[in-house]
């Protein structure tokens, strides 16, 4: 099996990685600058942890213009980060990018580190997304691109637990860009065991 790994440079997308190469899974890493705010950190944290650990060093797809047509907590400094954080069909976008690139690699499928639904807040954060999207992939490429979601049973405390466990520091999760945790958008307070 190989498979394109969806990957940020933050916490859950990196124990993805690392399990996936303790499976002994072929990955080709994919990193989407989709205009984030904290794109510079995010891809320093994804570009070291991937050395560090051994990991193929991940290609890097340039749709920054996806974050400046559509404004959010997440691409846009006058908004908040927690509460104007959703950016709609960020997760659809960073799927078909995945699964065009996996067709192209020959993969049969893209891994994204989505967590347990229970602790969703957006409608593309859940299982029966996931398969739709798996469904839509299908009929537009004609192509089989299963999408694994291998964290998904797990929750933010339980990922940080798994992560500790096996050494995984130095990443990168916060929106804001900042050089300490903001501890204010939801990665922070996902990561920091707040309500969201």
């Amino acid at each position: 099996m190989s498979i394109v790994t969806l990957v940020s440079g933050g916490l859950d997308s990196t124990l993805m990685a690392i399990l996936a190469k303790e499976e002994k899974i072929v990955q080709f890493p994919l990193f989407i600058d989709y205009g984030q705010i904290n794109k510079d950190k995010e891809l320093n944290a994804c570009l070291n942890n991937f050395k560090r650990y051994g990991l193929p060093n991940p290609k890097i797809m340039q749709f920054n213009s996806f974050g400046g047509l559509l404004s959010s907590g997440l691409t846009d400094p006058n908004k908040r980060v927690f509460e104007d954080a959703f950016l709609p069909c960020r997760n659809l976008m960073f799927l078909i990018i995945g699964a065009a690139y996996a067709y192209e690699r020959n993969a049969n499928a893209v891994a994204i580190g989505l967590l347990n639904e229970t602790y969703s807040i957006f409608p593309d954060q859940t299982s029966s997304f996931i398969r739709d999207a798996e469904a839509l992939i299908l009929k537009s490429l004609d192509y089989s691109i299963q999408i694994l979601t291998p964290l998904m049973c797990f929750s933010k405390a339980e990922v940080v637990c798994v992560a500790k466990s096996k050494g995984i520091n130095r990443t990168y999760s916060c929106h804001s860009g900042t050089d300490q945790p903001c501890g204010v958008c939801i990665a922070c307070r996902e990561y920091f065991g707040l309500e969201v």
